[in-house]
């Protein structure tokens, strides 16, 4: 079966993609820049598998698509955009319906949140509205709508876990006793997978989640049992929602907008209404403890295949980060060191390996300084690691940066900076002939941007004078 996948290197769109190609389906993955999705990942799909470039954000005219699709998939979200996401949802649910409405597709199937509340939350609403944008009469719409959904490096999963791991004693608001009912990662996938071409399900809506209904508090308490740690958790009336976000913005990972979407939606139950779509398509819905259990498991492997934070955290460079892809020479600074290699394979392993758990190999503690200066100041911080401590690609967030070129044969990594700056920096590594080339680079925007450059130049000479020494020794 041909299929149109949106959202292909988003966190459900990138395993989903993976179960797609195995089930022998032939897949078009639509993504907005063609030089983001890793085709090298999918390597022995080769042939079952397409790539082509759409931004249904944009208002122009989109290029004419395979006339032969049979099944298409809406995975697009723009909740965690600084922009008024609601608007942009909405528009982009119209261009896709209106594009996939001129193909042979029998069947789109949509991915939401449950909204069974009569007040939702501004992020449900956009869900909400999103589906009634989607509905066509050129073709048929299941929609699936989950609630929280618990794997490894899902957001809900990265956010518990760093509450938990992180504080012993949490001071937590009054939203913790909101009712929910998770699912695991895995039941996501069989169900998307599943409802593929079952004409019971064409245009009707189902809720899917686990077995479990628990409180965001249980939630907490369930993953520290799990984790064999004590935790205490004291529940307020006083904290409002922009302090609540605030304090999940600076203990957790996530992004400021995406802490103050999700603290939003948290304060409404989100409960599913039931049905038989489990048992007719013979699913076996995981309970939240074996749902934790596997994340874990992935995660003890280093096999997390996706995260949340695959999709750009900073909206600034959403849409042209590979514009900077070429590292400018006039108008910056450069900050260049060469050092001799004793081991090369030592020092490769190091450099793809940098960041996350690794650390930076000199100084971490002036990077976790600069990490929460970032955080001050609205950045991305450096809480997002990186979700594979052995290999990067392209795209891949490296805690505040983001991963613009990684190539072993030709032994670059070239990293793009997403923290909050009054420029735009590089950070590029290259070995040519024995020799480490270590380079950074910042472009500055205005008089502060210069200023900035000369206050940081005396740190730069010592963190990096010490990186690529501790990166050449053998």
């Amino acid at each position: 079966m041909k299929i149109f996948l949106t959202g292909a290197t988003g966190y459900i769109g990138k395993r989903l993609l993976i179960q797609l190609l195995t089930n022998g389906h032939s897949v078009i993955c639509s993504v907005r820049d063609a030089k983001r999705f890793d085709v090298s990942l999918y390597e022995k799909f080769q042939s079952q598998l397409s790539v082509v470039e759409y931004d249904f954000s944009d208002e122009g005219i989109f290029k004419p698509i395979d006339y032969d699709i049979e099944v298409a998939y809406y995975l697009i979200h723009s909740m965690s955009s600084n922009a008024d996401f609601s608007k942009a949802e909405k528009k982009s649910a119209r261009n896709f319906s209106e594009l996939i409405g001129k193909t042979n597709c029998r069947q789109v199937i949509y991915l939401t949140g449950i909204v069974n509340e009569k007040n939702l939350s501004k992020h449900l609403q956009s869900r909400k509205d999103v589906e009634d944008e989607l509905k066509s009469e050129s073709y048929s719409l299941t929609v699936l709508r989950a609630g929280i959904i618990i794997g490894s490096g899902s957001a809900s999963f990265e956010i518990i876990r760093d509450l938990v791991e992180k504080l012993p004693v949490m001071i937590a608001p009054k939203w913790l006793k909101t009712l929910c009912q998770p699912i695991a990662i895995r039941n996501v996938i069989e169900f998307l997978t599943g409802v593929i071409g079952q004409q019971y399900t064409y245009n009707k809506h189902y809720d899917i989640a686990g077995p479990d209904i628990l409180s965001y508090k249980e939630m907490l308490l369930v993953f520290a049992e799990e984790r064999k740690l004590k935790r205490t958790i004291i529940s307020v009336p006083v904290l409002s929602p922009k302090i609540s976000s605030y304090w999940l913005y600076f203990i957790t990972s996530t992004s400021y907008v995406l802490a103050k979407n999700l603290v939003d939606s948290m304060k409404i139950n989100v409960v599913a209404e039931k049905n038989d779509l489990a048992e007719k398509l013979q699913i076996k819905l995981l309970s939240y403890r074996e749902s934790l259990r596997l994340s874990f498991d992935k995660i003890e492997q280093n096999d997390v295949l996706s995260t949340w934070y695959d999709s750009f955290g900073n909206y600034r460079y959403s849409k042209n980060v590979w514009n900077f892809l070429e590292v400018p020479n006039k108008g910056v600074f450069k900050d260049r060191k060469e050092k001799k290699i004793i081991n090369e394979a030592m020092t490769m392993k190091k450099i793809f390996g940098i960041g996350g758990r690794n650390g930076w190999y000199h100084a971490d503690y002036l990077w976790s300084i600069r990490g929460l200066i970032d955080k001050l100041f609205g950045g991305v911080g450096l809480k997002r690691g990186r979700k594979n401590q052995n290999s990067v690609s392209a795209g891949d967030s490296l805690d505040f940066w983001r991963v613009l070129y990684a190539n072993k044969e030709e032994k670059r990594l070239l990293l793009f900076a997403e923290m909050k700056l009054p420029g735009e920096a590089w950070l590029d590594f290259r070995i040519i002939d024995g020799t480490l080339i270590q380079e950074a680079t910042f472009r500055p925007v205005g008089l502060l941007g210069r200023l900035y450059w000369y206050t940081v130049l005396p740190f730069h000479g010592y963190i990096f004078s010490g990186m690529i020494k501790k990166l050449t020794d053998g």
